[in-house]
């Protein structure tokens, strides 16, 4: 034993010089842009320098370089680093995700910094840890009025719930669906019901659109990432043979169209990638069986490019037991509102495309869809 604890401290000895000697050879960068992940720090460094409203996605550089004149500049703007409090002035020299531009600043730069603010070295990242967990990735901050992820609000660790309006997939005016569910361990638990003013607010081309029932859903994410989920709906009660008649009533005889009725029960699963796709917060790609019809597409919120922010979502439908094919395009711009809501909304078209009433391809329905931000990015 006494031989042992000298050669312990040897040991812890030489480690620590070989850190020490590490740590010197790894030069600090003093000259950075902080990538936007942040919400609540951009948002009190802006806040601290009186800047109204504040822009969680702004574009914030440190400078570090000159000890005696250290700086920040936020949205073209320099101030001094001492004009904010020693805390938020910490979090910004320790913060861990930095872009070094003393590496990237060349006699080039005044030519190409347009492309440079795209970011096409990084349309492609890892996504977060909340978006590959099979008991978090529920956990969803944006509350979307036509179709989208769901809503997902964390009560404790792995247990929460979540909402939705309208299907995952779907797209404006065309579902009265909507859904609530309790989460638990990667398991989720819920209830679907409908609100019929979302399909009155057209009256016609509705031959393309779900009508929904009340009923219960299960669902489980298999544990080794969140990459495939898989969900049964049972219908309860179904919609009278007279609430069947009325809706019936869109259907186009002439070619065939009539729109989907839920009944029965049905067995859905989703294969999706999670990633962070040219800066997004949260985004994904993904194949899915729903209410028996195949979807492919993408999702993505706080999507940058060229100093803009926008919330993108794109869904295919080519196959269905009932329904024609369609195809879905949200576009929703952030910023377009003042104070606290500069960052909380984003407002945009939202459209479905597919046959008409005519039997000709085109637009089913164009709404203004709309999402609300509750809290921070993930």
């Amino acid at each position: 034993m006494k031989k042992i604890i000298p050669l312990l401290l040897l040991i812890l000895t030489f480690t620590n010089q070989n850190y020490v000697i590490a740590q010197d050879e790894e030069e600090p960068i003093l000259f950075y842009q902080m990538e936007p992940l942040d919400d609540s720090l951009f948002i009190s460094i802006q806040e601290n320098l009186f800047i109204d409203p504040p822009d969680p996605k702004a574009e914030i550089i440190v400078d570090l370089r000159d000890s005696k004149n250290r700086t920040i500049e936020v949205k073209s703007r320099i101030y001094p680093l001492l004009a904010l409090s020693e805390e938020i002035r910490a979090r910004i020299i320790t913060y861990p995700f930095k872009i070094n531009l003393q590496d990237n600043i060349t006699y080039t730069t005044v030519f190409t910094e347009v492309f440079d603010k795209m970011r096409f070295n990084k349309i492609f990242e890892p996504p977060t840890k909340y978006q590959i967990s099979s008991q978090l990735g529920y956990v969803n901050p944006y509350l979307q009025l036509f179709g989208g992820e769901r809503f997902g609000i964390p009560i404790k660790k792995d247990i929460g719930i979540s909402m939705g309006l309208g299907t995952p997939y779907s797209g404006p005016q065309e579902t009265d669906l909507v859904e609530a569910n309790f989460h638990i361990l990667g398991f989720r638990f819920g209830m679907f019901g409908v609100i019929d003013a979302f399909t009155k607010l057209k009256d016609k081309n509705n031959h393309n659109n779900i009508y929904g029932a009340q009923g219960f859903q299960v669902g489980y994410v298999i544990p080794f990432g969140n990459f495939f989920e898989i969900s049964y709906h049972k219908v309860n009660t179904e919609l009278t043979e007279q609430a069947v008649a009325l809706r019936m009533q869109d259907e186009v005889v002439e070619y065939g169209y009539k729109p989907l009725i839920m009944k029965d029960s049905y067995l859905n699963y989703e294969l999706r990638y999670p990633v962070r796709f040219m800066g997004s917060t949260r985004s994904k790609f993904y194949a899915a069986k729903y209410l028996n019809e195949w979807h492919i597409g993408f999702t993505g919120r706080e999507l940058s490019l060229a100093g803009s922010t926008f919330d993108l979502r794109f869904d295919a439908m080519p196959k269905s037991d009932v329904r024609n094919p369609q195809y879905v395009l949200d576009i929703m711009v952030q910023r377009v509102m003042e104070s606290w809501g500069f960052s909380a909304f984003s407002l945009g078209p939202s459209a479905v495309f597919s046959k008409t009433d005519e039997g000709k391809f085109g637009v089913l329905s164009l709404f203004v869809n709309f999402r609300i931000k509750v809290g921070t990015s993930l």
